[in-house]
């Protein structure tokens, strides 16, 4: 069947609708860029597949850095917060970092609203199918409805899609996340353009109807009261101009995240079952991500320990629904049932969706330059999980990244790359770039040898130069941005006087460049 060719002649094409679609897709267009956001499914954009969470450690730096550069994940975040942290309080600056729980349908209504809204930026339902070039040059994309879209540079962000396989026990079934199709058709069009492949692993607990669980048995964790700001932007905690339209009702009080822990009797079940694992079974083959391990990994690799950590954390100000933090498995679903109630305050707890693990397809980064960009297609860009990164932030810090980078390739301007020593960004990329993975990656502040320098108090500091000369910063801030960082290379303290011309910035007591 002959190609339909699409008459919109686009800038940018971004494939994919999370973290880092979103954010490639509005930087683009944010700078006067004609752009095209393509996904198979406009009802899950920026959906918060696993833990509905923004920040924590090394995260919160790079959420806060988005937000220096003109990105929307830290506003978004202000905007949707069910609980919030500030972590390692009583430790040094250069390790603490905030930590939202988000209500996961309004955090996902708000992006999709922000990219409806955007200048610049259409929205298609579309599977792209192929990268289309024409012997060594980039033309645009195709997709599953025989449409071709062109293009002067794409950029991926397909997430865990390529190729998708979800494994729950011995089962094992086709899907990109739970009851979504997977994307067969691009990774055999990177191979065929000479991209080389390779295969990761990750998963995601179950989730529980909170009105079964015994709250009572647990420990409380309640919220920091302010929550902490991500948005340089936010004047004051949950009350964004766009949020008395986006929120409605949801004015009411920060819910509280609560503490339990598995126990002997868990560790049972698990031990009798590992030959249903499929992690165990030898069914998944891929590299999973070492730093979150599934409790199968945990009671077998560290049997020494009596019992582990597990965090109930809310989904939503309107759904019972709680994610176990701490409880990653792939064991069939009534082994699941039954270690769930092996743990204290969850002894009548109902399932409402399995935990699994699910392997895709990634494309190493190594093959990219510093810009985000194919060494071997110009014009072709990556970002997130097809770069071999795991987490919401990572994928939305390279999102960013490749949509500013993709539109000052068309500008014919030198691309913005940051330095090990200028951003949590820079590490990353850098990480990325000159070491490659061989799990999936995920930042820490360990990572990062200019930490006492690159601390989430001072990305505003370091970085939002950046985003007003991008234009993705609004000018109508640049005033009072000086002011503060005048007032901060100087070592001062804002007063009540100065809180008014200082605006939104006044947050902290003590500001350090």
């Amino acid at each position: 069947m002959p190609f339909f060719d699409h008459p919109g002649n686009f800038d940018v094409i971004v494939i994919g609708g999370g973290h880092a679609g979103c954010e490639a897709a509005l930087a683009a267009s944010g700078m006067g860029m004609k752009t095209l956001l393509m996904t198979q499914d406009l009802d899950t954009i920026a959906q918060m597949s696993c833990n509905p969470s923004i920040g924590g450690l090394g995260k919160g730096q790079l959420v806060r850095e988005l937000d220096a550069l003109g990105g929307r994940m830290a506003g978004i975040t202000d905007l949707s917060v069910l609980s919030a942290h500030m972590l390692n309080t009583s430790r040094g600056a250069a390790v603490r970092a905030p930590r939202a729980q988000c209500d996961k349908k309004l955090y996902q209504f708000a992006m999709k609203h922000a990219l409806e809204l955007a200048e610049n930026l259409a929205l298609i339902q579309d599977e792209a199918t192929g990268v289309w070039t024409e012997g060594s040059k980039l033309k645009g994309v195709l997709t599953a409805r025989n449409t071709r879209y062109s293009a002067g540079t794409v950029i991926l962000t397909t997430g865990t899609f390529l190729k998708g396989v979800i494994h729950i026990g011995l089962d094992s079934f086709r899907g990109g996340r739970y009851n979504h199709p997977p994307s067969d058709g691009l990774s055999p069009s990177l191979e065929a353009l000479g991209f080389r492949l390779g295969r990761l692993k990750t998963g995601t607990p179950m989730r529980l109807n909170g009105r079964t669980i015994d709250f009572s048995k647990c420990e409380e964790q309640p919220p920091d009261e302010p929550p902490p700001l991500f948005s340089h932007f936010s004047a004051r905690p949950r009350t964004l101009a766009a949020s008395e339209k986006v929120r409605g009702r949801h004015k009411r009080a920060l819910m509280s995240c609560w503490i339990t822990r598995t126990g002997e009797r868990s560790a049972a079940v698990i031990r009798a079952n590992l030959d249903r694992s499929p992690l165990y079974s030898g069914r998944i083959k891929a590299t999973g991500p070492r730093y979150c391990p599934s409790i199968e990994d945990k009671i077998v690799k560290f049997p020494h320990h009596p019992s582990h950590i597990l965090f109930l954390e809310p989904e939503g100000f309107d759904t019972e629904e709680y994610y176990v933090n701490g409880l990653s498995t792939s064991l069939p679903e009534e082994v699941q049932l039954e270690l769930v109630r092996s743990v204290k305050g969850l002894e009548r707890a109902e399932l409402m969706r399995p935990a699994y693990a699910i392997e895709y397809d990634y494309c190493p980064p190594v093959q990219l330059d510093y810009n985000l960009e194919t060494k071997s297609l110009p014009g072709l860009f990556m970002a997130g999980q097809i770069n071999g990164t795991t987490g919401y932030e990572e994928a939305a810090a390279q999102g960013l990244m490749a949509g500013i980078n993709a539109a000052l390739k068309l500008k014919k301007l030198a691309p913005l790359i940051l330095g090990r020593d200028e951003a949590y960004i820079g590490v990353m990329i850098d990480d990325l770039i000159s070491k490659g993975v061989e799990e999936p990656y995920r930042i820490f502040t360990s990572r990062a040898e200019y930490r006492l320098l690159l601390r989430q108090d001072n990305a505003d500091l370091r970085l939002l130069a950046h985003g007003l000369r991008l234009g993705l910063v609004p000018e109508k801030f640049r005033k009072a941005f000086e002011l503060y960082k005048a007032l901060a290379e100087r070592g001062g303290k804002p007063g009540p006087a100065s809180a008014a011309r200082l605006a939104p910035w006044p947050r902290q007591r003590t500001v350090s460049p």
